[in-house]
């Protein structure tokens, strides 16, 4: 790609730009620890909402997202649209409970929830192994996107790439706290968003592409290879079991909420939990993510699902795109990599438009994750049990220092990884069978420290099963990996749960009392202390569940039954928009009238 000057007037307005809130904020952030990784808990729920869609809005996404179409068409995007499932459980279940056990950190619930050495065990491994192994894990797929691009684009290698990316994330970073990644987010969204839409419009005006509507003409006598698939279609071949069941059955009925993935977790967790403790009240909490979860599934998808169809024209096999690109690393070459192939088609000025997006994407996921990581390093483990009673400012010094060793560890796995999907897949593998345990905990008492060991490692250890067995040449199929695990770690952590004794009662009155869960699973514990029931009403939260559901399903699905064409289907699915979201705008006001909400605690 040819950079012009306006490019790179552009490029670098945007990056100045960025500079500062880092400035402004990065005085507030150094107060202490509250400040720097829970921005005060004084966050609205529109800048947590557009913080977290502009995190998950990565470099790796619209990659991702390619490398589904082009190998299992649009219908493999179910994948991860399945998730939505989970984060609308998280907006009406879970948001308002995270809100008010006024924890800094959600591994800080750990000693909240349970009692004894085993709370305080779950509390420090998971610290590590989130904070440094999972996380990353994450930063590496991110940043492997971006070494993509970067050599598809500009011929740039890994170790360049890297070295000029990580500068700005790590400033940022560590100097300007969460404060200053939720106002850096929102700026970066806003290009983001506006590129990837540029993205889409010019891929589709590429040669032998032939506009939109040529577009669809092409693709609807195309199936995905070796199947009898439809690339258009949003539903697979049900004629084609194994396809179906891997990508539309077992992740709307097992994986969504079995599966513990960073930004989708069951019941909250990682980044989101972050952000939902440091919103100003329950109804931010609750606003926010609702917002996060229609934008990250409704408005950003079709852009990136245009881009990948236009590239199945222009560039239909691997050796296309190496035949136009013969500088590309053999290593890095894959499906995925069609999608900054097409960018190249881009004119002068959104051509700078869309480096800067992408940067920024690049950007805001790296320093939530930077930030998000070094809280649990920091508060969760250093502090917890290395150097405990120091004052404010030296953990926030300490976190300023971890941010930077987190970024070398990521850059070094980042030369380990192949794809954006080989990354998908390795944590979907690892976290999978624990989901149930996060949704449950906050319901049922009887979930006590033990069965989180237990939920944790026996995915990893069937996970390391099934990997040795692929090393010997009989790899067992994804989906009948994830069913085995999913089922063995169950039945693990109820026999578990049952077979140690439970958390103390004293733990289990002082949880309930703060956080206040609703449903059958805390009445021994209500009835016993004498506490009043809670104010939250479970058929309530099902129903607005259902309805963020249906609201959100049919803005996804009726976008692209308009970009399709297809008006008639476009607009059956705005009227259940429409209806849905009247009703659960009805419904909210009515589950936050007149509720008063006790102020969280400012944990240290």
């Amino acid at each position: 790609m040819h950079l012009t000057s306006l490019d790179w007037i552009i490029i670098v307005v945007s990056v100045a730009i960025m500079f500062v809130p880092a400035i402004l904020l990065a005085r507030r952030a150094g107060k202490n620890t509250s400040e720097f990784f829970a921005a005060g808990r004084q966050a609205p729920w529109w800048l947590i909402g557009i913080s977290l869609v502009a995190t998950t809005f990565s470099t790796d996404t619209p990659n991702l997202v390619t490398n589904f179409v082009r190998t299992g068409g649009v219908a493999s995007n179910w994948q991860w649209w399945a998730f939505l499932l989970t984060g609308m459980a998280t907006v009406f279940f879970y948001a308002r409970l995270w809100r008010r056990s006024g924890v800094l950190t959600d591994l800080e619930f750990y000693e909240q929830r349970y009692s004894g050495k085993t709370a305080t065990i779950v509390r420090g491994f998971r610290a590590v192994y989130l904070g440094l192994f999972f996380n990353c894990v994450i930063i590496a797929s991110v940043s492997l996107a971006a070494v993509k691009i970067s050599n598809v684009l500009f011929g740039i290698n890994e170790v360049t790439t890297l070295a000029c990316a990580a500068l700005f994330p790590v400033i940022f970073a560590s100097m300007s706290g969460l404060w200053g990644v939720m106002v850096t987010d929102t700026i970066q969204f806003v290009i983001t968003i506006f590129s990837a839409f540029a993205a889409a419009f010019f891929a589709v005006r590429a040669p032998h592409v032939g506009g939109l509507h040529g577009l669809f003409v092409h693709m609807m006598h195309t199936n995905v290879p070796h199947t009898h698939t439809n690339v258009l279609g949003v539903l697979p071949n049900f004629n084609d079991w194994p396809t179906a069941l891997a990508i539309f059955i077992i992740p709307l009925t097992v994986q969504w909420w079995s599966v513990w993935y960073p930004g989708a977790e069951p019941g909250g967790g990682s980044y989101v939990a972050q952000r939902m403790l440091s919103a100003k009240t329950e109804r931010d909490s609750v606003y926010g993510t609702l917002f996060f979860s229609a934008m990250h599934y409704a408005l950003r998808p079709w852009p990136w699902v245009v881009v990948a169809l236009a590239s199945m024209i222009v560039f239909p096999t691997l050796s296309d795109i190496h035949q136009r690109f013969p500088y590309v690393q053999a290593n890095l070459l894959g499906d995925d990599i069609a999608y900054p192939a097409m960018l190249t088609f881009m004119p002068a000025g959104f051509a700078g438009l869309m480096v800067a997006g992408l940067f920024a994407a690049y950007r805001s996921t790296l320093e939530t994750h930077l930030n998000w990581g070094t809280s649990y390093l920091v508060h969760d483990f250093y502090r917890r049990f290395m150097r405990p009673g120091r004052d404010e400012k030296h953990y926030v010094l300490v976190g300023r220092m971890v941010t930077v060793l987190i970024m070398i560890v990521a850059f070094g796995l980042t030369f380990l990884l192949s794809t954006a999907k080989e990354a998908f897949g390795l944590l979907l593998s690892v976290g999978a069978g624990s989901g149930l345990v996060y949704l449950l905990r906050w319901f049922w008492w009887r979930i006590n420290a033990w069965t989180e060991i237990t939920a944790m490692i026996v995915p990893f250890v069937i996970s390391l099963f099934f990997l040795i067995l692929a090393k010997g040449g009989h790899a067992v199929d994804s989906s009948v990996a994830l069913l085995w695990t999913v089922g063995i770690t169950t039945v693990a952590w109820l026999i578990v749960t049952y077979a140690t004794p439970p958390v103390e009662r004293a733990t289990l009155v002082a949880f309930y009392d703060k956080v206040r869960p609703s449903g059958p699973g805390w009445r021994s514990i209500r009835e016993e202390s004498g506490l009043p029931a809670s104010p939250d009403s479970l058929p309530n939260s099902f129903l607005a569940w259902i309805l963020g559901l249906v609201a959100v399903y049919s803005a996804l699905f009726g976008s692209g039954a308009y970009v399709y064409g297809h008006l008639a289907q476009g607009a059956l699915f705005t009227v259940a928009f429409v209806i849905s979201v009247a009703w659960l705008v009805r419904l909210t006001s009515r589950m936050f009238g007149g509720a008063e909400e006790r102020p969280a605690e400012n944990a240290v």
